[in-house]
């Protein structure tokens, strides 16, 4: 899957994904683009889902326009999205074209050390 990480979204997150192609926005010198803007380049350069930390994404954008996923992170803290990983992970790889999953806070999974 080809995976664009919104510029809030920590380029860590890549991590969590080494079985993905994983761009960020920043890299893309995509910084600043609106987040319609920013829909619309990630379908014409044929990614397949944006991760973003962006709360109001959904009701700001139209998007049933686009046919690519939009997965939204409880946070942009980088620590804690290490510490789950393997959450957003399993979170990806169920994710279909044009869903929009909203991930909450895993607070029910063990603390790892």
């Amino acid at each position: 899957m080809k995976i664009l990480l919104d510029e809030c979204v920590p380029v860590q997150v890549c991590n969590a994904l080494p079985e993905h192609v994983v761009h960020s926005a920043t890299d893309l010198s995509w910084r600043g683009l609106s987040n319609g803007e920013l829909l619309k380049q990630a379908g014409q350069q044929g990614f397949n889902l944006v991760v973003v930390a962006d709360k109001n994404m959904r009701y700001q954008q139209d998007l049933s326009r686009h046919n690519i996923a939009v997965l939204e992170l409880w946070t942009n803290h980088s620590p804690t999205l290490e510490r789950y990983s393997q959450y957003i992970s399993a979170a990806i790889d169920r994710m279909v074209p044009g869903q929009y999953l909203e991930l909450t806070a895993p607070f029910s999974l063990p603390h790892s050390s």
